[in-house]
């Protein structure tokens, strides 16, 4: 269990009850987006709360007219699944800019120019967030977010998903560890080893990676690889 300076209250009001547990914010985020971690490492005391700031316990009652249940497992994980969480100023910054920074990247990584082919720079998605007002809502998965964030940068900039199909061809005698680095980069569609004992591949990589997939492909191979990418 978490130190209980960590927590924060999380509350959930139904049939004219309330309910209230103490979480770790960042464990309860992840936890709403669909990570299974054990309660236990995301609760400050195993009680659901009426009040939790005074320490009176909802009653057996009120618990099983609600969640049908008295366990404190299932009842916690409503509670942060579909109650509010209550941050400090200070952790709603810090987290609200941890989700929007990992929406840039995705998004710059992901996402192409389509008039140019090329991705846009993280400064550039960045602004266009400014913009266009978008609103990061930390408790919401990172998929959501990149939906609307994308919605919102449409009328701004030319911006689509993209993904490239590349052929690879890598020498023997760098063949042996390329695969591991490759496969953990990109999408592999097809292979071959090769009689000389190079090893061919197609595979699938998002757009906006292209530059950083190359590189990764000419770091491995001493630039030696050959590299085409397939219509």
């Amino acid at each position: 269990m978490i130190s209980l300076d960590d927590a924060v209250v999380a509350k959930l009001e139904s049939h004219g009850e309330r309910f209230e547990i103490l979480v770790d914010p960042d464990i309860a985020s992840r936890i709403r987006q669909g990570e299974e971690i054990p309660i236990e490492d995301a609760v400050a005391a195993l009680n659901v709360f009426e009040n939790a700031s005074q320490a009176d316990r909802a009653s057996e009652e009120s618990l099983k007219k609600v969640f049908k249940t008295t366990d404190f497992e299932p009842i916690a994980i409503q509670i942060i699944k579909k109650g509010e969480i209550h941050l400090t100023a200070e952790q709603r910054k810090v987290m609200t800019a941890e989700k929007r920074r990992q929406v840039i990247t995705f998004i710059s990584r992901n996402a192409v120019n389509p008039q140019t082919g090329h991705p846009h720079p993280p400064q550039r998605i960045d602004m266009a967030m400014e913009e266009a007002k978008v609103h990061i809502d930390p408790f919401r998965s990172l998929e959501e977010l990149v939906r609307d964030t994308m919605k919102a940068l449409r009328p701004l900039i030319p911006i689509k998903f993209e993904e490239l199909k590349v052929a690879v061809r890598i020498p023997a005698d760098y063949a042996p560890r390329a695969y591991g680095e490759i496969s953990s980069a990109a999408t592999i569609e097809k292979e071959e080893w090769q009689k000389d004992g190079s090893w061919i591949c197609v595979v699938t990589i998002p757009a906006g990676i292209q530059n950083d997939f190359y590189d990764l492909i000419n770091r491995i191979s001493q630039g030696n690889a050959e590299t085409k990418i397939i219509k």
